[in-house]
């Protein structure tokens, strides 16, 4: 069975943000590419938005419309598994998650996202959807989810001198989105001394697609920002800062990304 997961570095969705105002649509060609690694001409198309427990439930709400309006376009039945319903019915997100062939997380609060999982036992429940061969992707949060830890943009730890949030450790690196945000490659970078993984480093409108052993990268182009999209492994070794940028359209192989090269 193929394991799969498509990891967004961040980018728009045509969302209308709080001043009414609709944003462009800039993730298009990673979102077709989901769907289309399912294998399936309408899958069954999970959306989950745990990382906006900050927010409230209408925020959720409202993130899941604008989802479920593209997976529709797509192809895919679309459903929604609440932050509300993970807590008090454990049985309904299992029927959920049996029922997905995409799971698909938004962005948001990492870590209270990762901890409400454990809380509800519903990390081990994705690690199992995950072995049986279902689409794992999503965003930002969605995205650093699937990795061993990641960065965070939280306020109370953006500015540690260690930034390292633990996650699900599908992928055993160190994941940071939106690293086109000025003054972050410096900090992940410095993160990176102290932790010893490999960073997989993207920039909005950059996914990394992972199938099984092997990964590509997927760039879209940036309608709101103006900034050319990249992708970089980063790590230290024997003190000396190592960082590559990794622009392959075709299948490598994972081991080599992962590895460091003495």
């Amino acid at each position: 069975m193929s394991k799969k997961i498509v990891a967004i570095g961040g980018g728009e969705n045509g969302r209308i943000n709080s001043k009414g105002i609709k944003k462009p649509y800039e993730t298009k060609e990673i979102d077709k590419e989901i769907v289309k690694i399912s294998g399936k001409e309408n899958p069954n198309f999970l959306f989950m938005a745990h990382s906006q427990i900050p927010f409230g439930e209408e925020a959720e709400e409202n993130y899941y419309n604008v989802i479920k309006e593209i997976y529709k376009n797509l192809g895919c039945t679309v459903r929604w598994l609440k932050i509300s319903e993970l807590k008090t019915d454990i049985n309904k997100a299992k029927k959920d998650i049996e029922w997905a062939d995409i799971i698909y997380e938004g962005g948001g609060a990492t870590e209270l996202m990762i901890n409400l999982w454990k809380e509800t036992g519903f990390d081990v429940i994705l690690k199992k959807a995950y072995e049986s061969g279902k689409v794992m992707c999503g965003i930002s949060a969605g995205a650093i989810c699937w990795f061993n830890s990641g960065f965070t943009d939280d306020p109370k730890i953006v500015d540690t001198e260690v930034n390292r949030i633990y996650a699900l450790d599908l992928i055993d690196a160190y994941f940071t989105p939106h690293c086109q945000k000025e003054g972050k490659m410096g900090k992940v970078r410095n993160s990176l001394k102290y932790i010893d993984k490999v960073g997989i480093l993207l920039s909005n409108c950059v996914a990394i697609e992972i199938i099984n052993d092997e990964y590509r990268i997927i760039k879209t182009k940036p309608i709101e920002e103006k900034f050319e999209p990249f992708a970089y492994k980063t790590y230290w070794n024997n003190g000396q800062l190592v960082e590559e940028e990794i622009n392959n359209k075709d299948f490598k192989s994972l081991d080599e990304l992962l590895k460091k090269t003495t």
